[in-house]
């Protein structure tokens, strides 16, 4: 007995299957075309958003680059205007120094305007010691010139140290008028007082007078607080008003007195202006003046007093220095 398959009415055929079987190909070929296309698409995005920030760093360190040159280049150019030109390289250093001990040696000249000659000595012995270094770059001829100029401004100084100053002696001199002043004016009302003469003219006479005294006297004082703060500006001024007032007296005496009077000199005071005129050329009067006897002989004294003002000695080293500038 043979046996038959038959084939069910509802299986599909074999070419059914066959296309159905390329149908479902082309669609995964489709589907791999498109999912390809899509990679494609993400790395061109992908590269491209790569590209763009590379280039935006790349920008960005171009910026900073050239603001960093900019900034080299001010600072160059800064640098290129604090420095001296190049034809005052050579010996800027040399310079440097002398301009330095210029103000050093102005320092020490007011030192010797405060009569601070101790202090003086010392910074001119510190700029000695300074020009004997290695590290001095000053001309050898130059140095030599200003060590010596150094040497004899302190042997000068060291001898001034030792005597009393030029403002001393006018202090010293001030004080002795004001006290042949104070005796005259104290005899003169003596001897007034003892007279038995009563007038109101005489009375009004020395009363005037005994007020001119008091006022010189008073502007004495002043030339003295001049002298201690080493004004000879004021000095002077103070010491000729003092003179216009006792020509005052002198254009109208009064009676003179019968006993003389005369002024007493303070030895000590004597002492120390001999011994302190002998080195200045501008004090050689106040040496020979002698005791004032009456009001005429203290003008005397005050015109001489003026004629003798201190006036500072500049060092000799300043001279020295001061000689390139002019």
């Amino acid at each position: 007995m043979s046996t038959k398959f038959e084939s069910s009415p509802n299986e599909p055929s074999a070419g059914q299957q066959r296309r159905q079987a390329n149908i479902l190909l082309l669609r995964l070929q489709w589907l791999l075309i498109l999912l390809l296309i899509a990679a494609l698409a993400w790395l061109y995005i992908s590269q491209q958003r790569f590209q763009n920030h590379v280039n935006e760093r790349l920008q960005s360190n171009e910026q900073l680059a050239s603001r960093l040159n900019e900034m080299d280049d001010r600072l160059f150019a800064i640098s290129q205007q604090s420095l001296p030109p190049p034809s005052t390289v050579v010996g800027s250093q040399a310079q440097n120094q002398l301009d330095l001990l210029r103000i050093q040696i102005q320092a020490a000249d007011r030192l010797l305007l405060d009569n601070n000659d101790r202090a003086a000595i010392d910074l001119l012995r510190g700029l000695q010691w300074q020009l004997s270094q290695n590290s001095n770059e000053i001309a050898p001829a130059l140095t030599i010139v200003i060590k010596q100029s150094l040497s004899k401004d302190i042997e000068r100084l060291q001898a001034q140290s030792s005597q009393p100053s030029p403002w001393q002696i006018q202090n010293l001199a001030i004080q002795n008028i004001q006290e042949f002043l104070h005796s005259h004016e104290r005899l003169n009302s003596h001897n007034k007082q003892g007279t038995s003469v009563n007038v109101a003219s005489d009375n009004v006479v020395l009363t005037r007078r005994q007020l001119t005294t008091h006022e010189v006297i008073m502007t004495l004082n002043l030339a003295n607080q001049a002298s201690n703060m080493r004004d000879k500006g004021q000095l002077i001024s103070y010491l000729r008003q003092a003179r216009n007032q006792l020509q005052t007296l002198v254009a109208d005496p009064p009676s003179t007195p019968k006993n003389k009077v005369s002024f007493n000199f303070n030895p000590t005071s004597l002492s120390i202006i001999k011994s302190s005129t002998k080195t200045s050329d501008n004090q050689s009067n106040l040496q020979t003046m002698g005791a004032p006897k009456n009001i005429s002989e203290v003008i005397d004294w005050l015109d001489k007093l003026i004629a003798s003002s201190p006036t500072p000695t500049p060092l000799l080293t300043t001279q020295i220095l001061d000689k390139p500038k002019r």
